[in-house]
């Protein structure tokens, strides 16, 4: 099977198509942050606790991990990017904050970015939208729930040099770190679990599955 390239997979929802005899011209809309779907770990945890397949392919209602979160991307209009594992690529340059860094340089006109790990299969479109509209006026939001950190963070162009400048495991905690100690931080409640809910491990997956079959 030939290994998909990285950055390759793009999904927008946010297509104005015209209306067959329509007169009315397209309403112009506000440019939006691009969602950065990091896909490109190697799921090490997951096949440790007996995963027979990369976790972002796992099935999760029937449906592929990844595909879940990149359903959710276009069900929210947000521009995505994908970022893979480029072929032959070493584990030191698979890293979160590598990735940032790749995705953030290829979306380099973006007006601001959404970093959403691939395996938060449960986020909802709601959330991303809700952290999205956050960056109208701060430069970095972060989602709550129930009190503890979640994804997608979100990222203002102003910090495309420090997001572009990231490398190895530690991600963009430091950048936010800078933006919380100056106060520029929006820290937004939502009320969605799948912020916080990655799958990393079988458990994790059988969890999610039984979120799903929960009756909201």
């Amino acid at each position: 099977m030939p290994h998909r390239p990285i950055h390759t997979h793009l999904v927008n929802g946010n297509h104005d198509l015209p209306r067959r005899g329509g007169s009315e011209p397209p309403i112009a809309q506000p440019e939006q942050p691009t969602v950065i779907v990091l896909a490109a770990g190697q799921g090490t945890r997951f096949r440790q606790s007996g995963g027979v397949m990369h976790k972002l392919d796992a099935p999760l209602g029937g449906v592929p991990v990844l595909q879940r979160v990149l359903n959710a991307v276009a069900a929210s209009g947000l521009p995505c990017h994908v970022v893979r594992r480029a072929s032959g690529a070493s584990a030191v340059s698979d890293g979160m904050g590598d990735s940032i860094a790749r995705g953030v340089a290829a979306t380099a006109g973006a007006t601001g970015w959404l970093i959403l790990p691939g395996d938060l299969a449960l986020v909802t479109s709601d959330s991303l939208l809700q952290v999205a509209q956050g960056l109208a006026g701060h430069p970095v939001v972060q989602p709550f729930w129930n009190g503890r950190r979640g994804h997608p963070v979100a990222f203002g162009a102003e910090c495309f040099a420090a997001l572009t400048g990231l490398c190895g495991d530690m991600g963009a905690a430091a950048v936010v770190q800078e933006y919380r100690r100056n106060g520029q931080l929006l820290e937004l409640q939502v009320d969605d679990p799948g912020i916080v809910t990655d799958i990393d491990t079988l458990e994790d997956l059988a969890s999610a599955e039984a979120w799903l079959g929960t009756p909201k």
